[in-house]
């Protein structure tokens, strides 16, 4: 049904259950890992969430059916069925093979031919044309590589493209870096001061805001998918299972009972000494830095952030650091999938007054 893959709107039809029409502002996180949608209804936030993967299967009328009657979420396109959203990793897992991704690194995939076309598909699943045409959409984009200054960045090319198939459903787009969304989200007691970290599955975004203005923003280019691929090859498994089980509940706090385990607390140390490391390079190479009196809260959220244990790790490997201010309290939230797309409601909210 998918006739081309460019970057002007994606036309197929998306086999599924849609959602009701939005109404009002919306808060879009388009991670490399989840799609996360936020709305206010009366005093409640609304999220909705569709796993940002796919996977293809050969076309044929009777598998047709089959997925259609399993309410699998899925289009055509060169005579092969996209399986996309959260069946997409069921598929996988069946054939014992990884789901592909139509972003890398935090931004979309350009090994992927159908990507453009696949991301829309996906956002189509969460966000419908609005009631009324303008009606404003803050989506999350992620942060230059802090090494990366003799490379063109892609974020430019990246957000555009978000940016046009959102005007083209009817909403006026906006973006915010993630990190940024962060402190949007959970730093309001502390007048928007802080440092907001967002642990995805394609980097690691971070944002130092001084009164909701960003001082700082940057990424680093390793993630969640980062450390499934590693143990994966390290234990002889799918990245795909491997990302199965660490949602299954693992405790970074505890000693490792296997060798999978061990493995993935292993590469999460790793991780999260980088992440610590960039971040004492960063601030204490930059001109920017306010005079903060007070201490700094850190607020980190994301997928990847997920896992008991998590912070204490987090909190050992920041005392091995210096920075030019105090620490008052690292704090994960309560659903951290979530943070970021509330980050963008609340910028979306404030642009619509």
């Amino acid at each position: 049904m998918v006739e081309a893959a460019g970057v002007s709107e994606y036309q197929g039809k998306v086999d599924s259950v849609v959602p009701d029409k939005p109404e009002g502002p919306i808060g879009l996180d388009v991670g490399t890992s989840n799609i996360v949608m936020a709305q206010n209804k009366g005093n409640k936030i609304v999220l909705t969430k569709q796993l940002n993967a796919f996977f293809t299967i050969p076309q044929s009328k009777f598998t047709k059916q089959i997925l259609i009657q399993n309410e699998i979420t899925f289009f055509e396109h060169k005579k092969q069925y996209f399986i996309i959203g959260d069946s997409a990793e069921n598929f996988a897992n069946m054939f014992n093979a990884n789901s592909k991704r139509t972003m890398e690194k935090g931004f979309l995939a350009l090994r992927e031919d159908e990507g453009v076309a696949i991301i829309q598909a996906l956002i189509k699943t969460l966000v419908q044309r609005p009631k009324k045409f303008g009606e404003i959409i803050c989506f999350s984009v992620p942060g230059d590589a802090f090494d990366n200054e003799d490379k063109a960045s892609p974020l430019s090319g990246h957000e555009s493209v978000i940016k046009m198939y959102l005007e083209s459903l009817g909403y006026t787009p906006i973006a915010i870096n993630e990190g940024l969304a962060v402190v949007m989200a959970e730093l309001g007691d502390d007048n928007y001061t802080g440092i907001g970290i967002s642990m995805g599955g394609g980097m690691c975004n971070i944002c130092l805001s001084y009164m909701s203005v960003p001082v700082i923003q940057y990424s680093i280019q390793q993630g969640g998918d980062d450390i499934d691929e590693r143990v994966g090859r390290e234990v002889g498994l799918s990245a795909t299972k491997v990302k199965g089980i660490k949602e299954e509940g693992v405790d970074l706090s505890k000693l490792p009972k296997n060798k999978v385990e061990l493995a993935i607390q292993m590469y999460y140390t790793d991780l999260i000494n980088q992440l610590v490391f960039s971040l004492e390079h960063v601030i204490s190479s930059s001109n920017k830095i306010p005079k903060i009196a007070d201490p700094v809260p850190v607020v980190i959220s994301g997928g990847t952030a997920s896992p008991k244990g998590f912070r204490e790790k987090f909190e050992s490997a920041v005392q091995t650091i210096r920075l030019p201010f105090e620490i008052s309290k690292i704090v994960i939230p309560q659903d951290p999938l979530s943070t970021t797309a509330k980050g963008a409601l609340v910028m979306a909210v404030s642009e619509s007054i």
